[in-house]
């Protein structure tokens, strides 16, 4: 089915280009300028410097075309990252697809506390539950080249996302495992296990706002109010931890008392919660010490 033109300037000019694309995106997205800028940016292969420095620049046909059908799909409220697929996360670009959730900076946070917890100089163990395509465990395995990193999804579109991400950027330190959780898990004496589950209840309004309405279910959306698989992990990490390990998970920002209560009911010491760049309560901690 042939698109209408979405341009009311004929010269196409990068200028131009960019200017009719954020006029179209305004009444949907909240960041058209950059979301244009970035479209035109992938369809030429060059970065926004360069349309900065050559606003004159007439792409070719092919590279026009591209961008209108990108903009129209952006207009239609597909997200930039599937558009693009890619997106930047810790200064790294990780290839994305609709098979996997759009990395945010919230989840920078979790990267931020398990280095804190993992010294550089020291081999150590870790396991990255429900990778989605691979950032959590790519980073740290990049960040503690000493660690031993070991990453899980259930999807296996998911796992096939994140083993290119990882050759990409070149993380052999990352060992790829299909599983339910712990389900298919046999390695023991982790000292950090790490995730960002699914913790949206699947009457939350926010499922029908936003980027999320293109993102996997199964990745989002898990049932006792979002708190179904933190309990899950919380109750079953214990077998995988060795002692003085710990347990960090990404949760919602409404959600800390309840992820608290599941860590103490479950025997972690030193239960804390840390606040995201946004002043939110947003991934909890815990360390397993055995009776």
């Amino acid at each position: 089915m042939s698109k209408q033109p979405v341009w009311t300037d004929t010269s196409n000019t990068i200028h131009s280009l960019v200017a009719s694309a954020n006029a179209k995106l305004s009444a949907t997205s909240e960041t058209a300028m950059l979301d244009a800028e970035v479209l035109l940016c992938h369809c030429l292969n060059k970065n926004r410097s360069f349309l900065r420095a050559w606003p004159e620049h007439q792409p070719g046909p092919q590279q026009i075309a591209q961008f209108q059908v990108l903009v129209e799909l952006r207009a239609q409220g597909t997200p930039v990252a599937y558009l693009t697929g890619q997106r930047e996360f810790w200064s790294r670009n990780f290839k994305v697809s609709p098979d996997v959730l759009i990395p945010r900076p919230d989840t920078e946070l979790l990267i931020e506390l398990s280095l804190s917890l993992l010294p550089a100089d020291q081999p150590c163990k870790i396991i990255d539950l429900g990778t989605g395509s691979g950032i959590i465990a790519i980073t740290l395995a990049a960040e503690r080249p000493l660690a031993q990193v070991f990453a899980s999804d259930l999807s296996s579109a998911a796992l096939e996302l994140a083993q290119c991400n990882a050759q990409q950027l070149k993380a052999g330190n990352v060992c790829f495992v299909q599983s339910n959780w712990f389900k298919n898990i046999e390695e023991t004496d982790f000292d950090l296990v790490v995730s960002n589950p699914p913790y949206i209840a699947d009457n939350d309004p926010h499922l029908t706002i936003g980027d999320v309405r293109f993102e996997p279910e199964s990745a989002l959306i898990s049932a006792d109010n979002g708190l179904q698989d933190i309990r899950q992990l919380a109750e079953q990490a214990p077998l995988h931890l060795k002692d003085n390990g710990q347990l960090l998970v990404e949760h919602g920002y409404n959600q800390q008392s309840e992820v608290q209560a599941i860590f103490h009911e479950f025997g972690y010491q030193q239960v804390n919660t840390h606040a995201d760049l946004s002043g939110n309560p947003r991934v909890t901690s815990g360390i397993w010490k055995p009776l």
